[in-house]
Order: C-alpha cells, then sequence, then structure tokens
C-alpha cells in the first residue's frame, strides 16, 4: 500500500508496520501529535491518487478490451483496421506506466532495499505481461496480453485504494481524538475576553469555557461549576461534576455552567496528546503476532516467486504455448501477493489500540494487551482500586467526660489541615460538614508510620493508629471494636486518650460486578493490601473475592507477586503505578490505575484511564476478542493462499478449470476485503 516511499534501505520486515499509513519521514523523527496530522494528510492524497489512476485506467481499459482479439472473438465480432494494434499498443503503454507506476516505482524502491515484496511481485507480473505483448505486436507468434494487462493494473490499483481506505480507517479513531482538542479559545484578559489558538495556550493562563464547548486546556477550575462529559477521554459515560479547584481535562465536553479554568500545562503536553502520542507509538510498536505475520509475509512473497517461474517451466517445458505459460506465471504470482497477509494484524491492532483509548485503557506495550488473554490471576493493589478510595468519619467516639465530638474533630482536623493523606481528608471533610473552625498547629512532627503530632492551643495533641497504643503500652479502651472496613485513628491529649474517630471506605458499586465476571471466566481475584486483615477480609469477603494478602509493605508486593507466579499464575497487577512500579514491572502483565492526568505510568504495559474495576475485565476479555481476529485473519489469508495458488498454477487444467490474471487478481483483491473487513468487526464488550 504505502510501500511508495520507501526511499531508505529498510530492514526486512518494516514494511508491514510502514503500511499503516505513517510515512516513515515522520515516523523517524518521532510524530510529535502536531505532527500526526501530516502522515494522515499523507495518506490521503495516496489514496486520492490511486483512485485517480484508478479511473484513467477504467476508462482507458474498454477501448482496449474492444480491439483485443480475444475479446472480439469472445463477442464474436471483428473489428480491426490499419494500424489497430498501434492504438491498441499505445493505449497499453499508458496504462502500463501511468496505472502501474506505483507498483514500477514499489518495485524499483524494493529492489534497492534488497526485500522484495508486494511491489516486487505485482511490478513483476505486469512488466513480463506487457513485454511479451510488444513483441507479439512486433513479430512475435501468438496471442498478445493487453486487455489482461489493463484489467490486471485496474484491479490491483482498485485493491490498493480499498486497502488503503480500510486502513484510514482503522486509524481513524486515533484522528477523532485528535480533533476534540478545540482550536480556539476564550483567554481572560483583566477586563476582556480575547479569542486565541489553542495551542498558543501556556501554562497560568486563564480560559473561559461556556456552557457545551470543549475544554481547551488541562488545567483546574477557577470559578464556577458544571458538569463534564468526558466519556470520550476515560470511556466513564456519567458526567462528572467539577467545582472550584478541581482538574478537568482538555477535550471534555462542558455541561451547562460557564466556568472559568487556570491551564495547567500547554497543549503538547496535554493528556489528550499523549493520549495520542502513546496510541500512535502503541500501533507502531511490534508485538509478537506481527512478527509472526510479516515473517509469513516474507515467506510467501518468495515462494511466489519461486512457484511463478516454476509454473511457468513446467508448462512451457511441457509443451503448452509461450503466452500460456507466461500467463501462468503471471496469475501465480499476483494471487501469491501477500497482500492479506500482510494486513491481517497490523490491521487489528491499529483498530483495536484505537478502540481500546477511546474507552479509557492505553495500550503502552502491545506485547502486554496481547498477553492480557493468558491471565490467570488478577491483583488488586490496595482497596483504592475496589473502594471508592474516599474515607468517610463513620463514629466519633468520645472516652474523656469533658471532650465533646465536635472538640475530638476541631482538635484532629488542627493536625491534618496540612496532610494529603486519604484520613486526613475524610476527617477535614467531617469538619467542613460541622462547620467547625480549625485552629492552627505548630511545631508539627510525623511520628513515622504511626501518626503525627503538635502543639494545638498550648496542648500536645497526637493522632495515632492503634499500634501506637500497644507499642506505648496504652490500654484499648473496650468502647473499641473496629467492624471490619474501618480505619480508626486515636487522639490523646496530653498525654491522656481523649477518643477516636473511625473511617471507613465504600465499596465501588462495580466492583462486585467485576469480581463476579473474573471469576466466571475463570479467572481468580486477590486483594493485596497494605491495610490490616481485618479490613482486607472484610472487602475480600464482601466481594466473593478467591483471597486476600493484607499487610503488605510496599516492598513485599513484588515477592508476593513472584509468589503467584511460581505457583504457575500468569498474573496481572493493577496498581496506581507509582509506588508500585517494582510489583507491576514484575507482573505478567502491570496495569496502572492513573487518574486522567497521570499518563506517565512508567513501568505499566497498559493504563487505565479511571480506577473501574469494570475495565480491567473489559481489557482481558477484549484482548482475548483482539487475538480471536488476528488468528481469523492470518488463518484466512495463508488458506485463501493454499487454495488459490494451485489453482493459479493450473493444476486442474485438464478439468477445465483455470484462473485468468485478472480473475487472480479480483480473488486477491476480495481476500484483502474480507481481513479488513473482519479487522473492522472488532469491538468492546
Amino acid at each position: 500500500m504505502t510501500e511508495h516511499h520507501h526511499h531508505h534501505t529498510k530492514p526486512p520486515g518494516k514494511e508491514n508496520s510502514d503500511r499503516l499509513n505513517k510515512d516513515h519521514k515522520i515516523r523517524q523523527h518521532g510524530a510529535a501529535p502536531s505532527m500526526a496530522h501530516s502522515g494522515h494528510d499523507h495518506h490521503a492524497m495516496m489514496i486520492a491518487d490511486f483512485k485517480r489512476r484508478f479511473y484513467v485506467v477504467l476508462v482507458m481499459t474498454v477501448p482496449i478490451m474492444l480491439l483485443s482479439a480475444m475479446i472480439q472473438h469472445f463477442i464474436g465480432f471483428h473489428w480491426e483496421f490499419a494500424g489497430s494494434q498501434y492504438i491498441l499498443l499505445a493505449l497499453s503503454t499508458i496504462v502500463f506506466f501511468y496505472g502501474g507506476w506505483p507498483f514500477l516505482k514499489g518495485l524499483a524502491d524494493e529492489v534497492k532495499s534488497r526485500s522484495p515484496g508486494m511491489m516486487f511481485l505485482i511490478g513483476f507480473a505486469i512488466s513480463i505481461a506487457y513485454a511479451y505483448s510488444i513483441a507479439i505486436i512486433f513479430g512475435l507468434q501468438g496471442m498478445d496480453f493487453f486487455w489482461e494487462l489493463a484489467t490486471l493494473i485496474l484491479i490491483m490499483l482498485l485493491g490498493h485504494w480499498i486497502e488503503m481506505k480500510s486502513v484510514a480507517g482503522a486509524s481513524k479513531d486515533l484522528d477523532l481524538l485528535v480533533q476534540l482538542m478545540p482550536s480556539d479559545a476564550h483567554m481572560v484578559m483583566p477586563g476582556m475576553i480575547h479569542d486565541v489558538k489553542t495551542d498558543t495556550l501556556k501554562e497560568g493562563d486563564i480560559i473561559l469555557v461556556k456552557p457545551g464547548e470543549k475544554i481547551a486546556a488541562d488545567g483546574i477550575v477557577l470559578e464556577g461549576e458544571s458538569y463534564l462529559n468526558e466519556s470520550l477521554l476515560t470511556g466513564e459515560s456519567k458526567p462528572v461534576k467539577k467545582i472550584k479547584s478541581d482538574t478537568v481535562i482538555a477535550g471534555s465536553i462542558n455541561g451547562n455552567g460557564a466556568i472559568q479554568v487556570t491551564v495547567s500545562h500547554s497543549s503538547k503536553d496535554s493528556y489528550l496528546s499523549k493520549v495520542v502520542k502513546l496510541v500512535d507509538e502503541a500501533q507502531k510498536s511490534k508485538s509478537k503476532t506481527q512478527l509472526l505475520a510479516d515473517k509469513a509475509a516474507k515467506w510467501l512473497t518468495v515462494i511466489a516467486i519461486m512457484a511463478g517461474i516454476f509454473t511457468f517451466l513446467y508448462w512451457y517445458f511441457s509443451g503448452q504455448t509461450l503466452a500460456f505459460s507466461i500467463e501462468r506465471m503471471v496469475t501465480v504470482v499476483v494471487i501469491c501477493c501477500p497482500h492479506a497477509l500482510g494486513l491481517a494484524v497490523p490491521l487489528v491492532v491499529a483498530k483495536s489500540t484505537a478502540l481500546s483509548a477511546k474507552h479509557g485503557l492505553l495500550i503502552k506495550n502491545r506485547t502486554a494487551f496481547e498477553n492480557s488473554r493468558k491471565i490467570t490471576t488478577v491483583v488488586f493493589d490496595k482497596t483504592g482500586t475496589l473502594t471508592i478510595g474516599k474515607f468517610e468519619v463513620s463514629r466519633i467516639v468520645s472516652l474523656q467526660k469533658d471532650m465533646k465530638e465536635n472538640e475530638l474533630i476541631r482538635l484532629a482536623s488542627a493536625l491534618e489541615q496540612k496532610s494529603e493523606h486519604p484520613i486526613a481528608t475524610g476527617i477535614l471533610q467531617k469538619a467542613k460538614d460541622l462547620a467547625i473552625q480549625i485552629p492552627e498547629a505548630e511545631n508539627f512532627k510525623a511520628i513515622t508510620g504511626k501518626g503525627v503530632e503538635a502543639m494545638v492551643e498550648g496542648k500536645r495533641i497526637l493522632i495515632v493508629s492503634p499500634g501506637y497504643l500497644q507499642e506505648n503500652n496504652i490500654k484499648i479502651p473496650e468502647t473499641f471494636a473496629a467492624s471490619g472496613s474501618e480505619t480508626v485513628v486515636f487522639i490523646i491529649s496530653d498525654s491522656s486518650l481523649a477518643g477516636f474517630i473511625a473511617l471507613s471506605d465504600q465499596i465501588r458499586p462495580e466492583s462486585a460486578e467485576a469480581i463476579k465476571t473474573l471469576s466466571q471466566n475463570q479467572i481468580k481475584s486477590i486483594l493485596l493490601t497494605g491495610d490490616n486483615r481485618h479490613t482486607a477480609k472484610t472487602v475480600s469477603d464482601s466481594l466473593g473475592m478467591s483471597d486476600f494478602i493484607a499487610e503488605v509493605l510496599p516492598h513485599q508486593k513484588l515477592e508476593k507477586i513472584r509468589e503467584l507466579q511460581d505457583k504457575g499464575e500468569f498474573v496481572a497487577m493493577t496498581g496506581d503505578g507509582v509506588n508500585d512500579a517494582p510489583a507491576l514491572a514484575q507482573a505478567n502483565v502491570g496495569i496502572a490505575v492513573g487518574t486522567g492526568s497521570d499518563i506517565a505510568a512508567e513501568t505499566a504495559g497498559i493504563i487505565l484511564v479511571n480506577s473501574n474495576p469494570k475495565d480491567i475485565v473489559g481489557l482481558i476479555l477484549f484482548g482475548k476478542a483482539t487475538y480471536r481476529k488476528m488468528i481469523q485473519n492470518l488463518a484466512w489469508a495463508t488458506g485463501y493462499n493454499i487454495v488459490a495458488l494451485p489453482l493459479a498454477a493450473g493444476i486442474l487444467y485438464n478439468q477445465g478449470i483455470l484462473l485468468s490474471p485478472a480473475i487472480g487478481a479480483v480473488l486477491m483483491t476480495v481476500s484483502t476485503i474480507v481481513v479488513a473487513v473482519n479487522a473492522g468487526l472488532l469491538r468492546i464488550k
């Protein structure tokens, strides 16, 4: 297809990845997302070029057919005049050079780079047919080949044109992502609003987003509130409420409120361009299946040339005419073109990568994605993936008469106001709900792994875990009975235990469903968490998980994964990509669960934009579906060649079955289209 710009010598096996319509000049310099378009523009030009050549050849083929003795013989009328064969020659020459040009140029490039492939085969076939026909006109005995030559080129052009359109379709989803970015933004200047081009925005600019518009840049809501539809970016179908200081992603669609957004970085660093770049790289990265197909296509090219020559020699020496022998050779070579095989995998790759990006699955590593079908165990790191990860205060218990519940929250929130910890957030939220004024804290210190201490209004206040009480032999009060999913912190005021606050994390509504689907697919689910046994057990039991491993320190996670692998499990691990890097790298498939902007999850092969556990199930099932499609395509492409090649070589000649070169070309085109259509039917369930 786009073999026409292989100017440089390439390592063998490179063609098919280049056939995924990126001009390789861009490829070599690493396409920046803004440049992604030029690859597509180039591709569009190629499609238009084939289309134009096709129609020109179509117009010329009509008179060529009428002037051909063979066709005249079929129709049963005779029409010859002085010089008619020279007109035939002239028309055919135009068809050969104009229509056949992409193939001849491709042939030259492939010979130069010493990697004969598709273009070599087609160029070879049409050149022989043309040379032979000229010889006939200038006195060699026999039937000329002109009408076959014209129809052959015509069908080849059509096949390429259709094929390129289907490849363009497979990468179209990526283009849709590129187009999500609005081209203009309303920049808020002192006293006025100024429309600027999106790509001129930089960090710190303030933009206004009106209702119904697309967000032009990643940023933070400065004022106003609205519901945003982020479904095209994250796959999350419900609109998400955004208020002051929430982050927004470029490309999402604003609902009914006007908001002002402080831009957090320029457009080339936006979430969307990272996604586009990632998808682009994933589409180009080779996987084992792809390499297999490349190898097969290479072999098929060699077989085609050998089979062609062998067929020619066989018929010629068994007493057939030169014309018959050449026709057989041309048909064999054309039929053998490994088009369908060359496209079998790349089309599925392009489609699956783009599709998954639209559903919030970013594939960084093709092999990880293709391996997802083998997963036998999914390890969910920490409860945060299965639970919402937001702690809410569920109980406040005072252990001193003069200490009211509100006072406990007031003192606790003084210590927690600097902290980002989920527990701190929960306590502060409660203080906010109760409209409590938060006092200042001084001499703030963290007690490693156990809590925090500070001076508040002259009192030394500590917020500590149950573990701290045990270590310091402070008696844990009777009223303390943590229910399963609760996390408890104790408040110590001037060395006496003042009370405790219990917080709990809710289980996500989608979790149970996800675990159920996994077990229906015979995949075990294991919770691996730093939380206490009690919490882990509660979550694990209520969801019906296969097992849980609790109280694991971050550096032990890797060992636990290895233990599972030693038992012969194929392990997928989900983690947040930052502190779980070693374990994610150890797992057979590492899945980073990141919020929208953390695409940088380096070690994971796959990134889930949402923390939704259902996406993990979706990923595994989609991996299986993708693999099925590849295998179907490979089976079809090779099977077709096994059947069609002997027919083209004339194995059933004595039974009266013979394929003409044009029919051979039609069959080749059909097989390519079958593969393209099959790839296009890939869906995410």
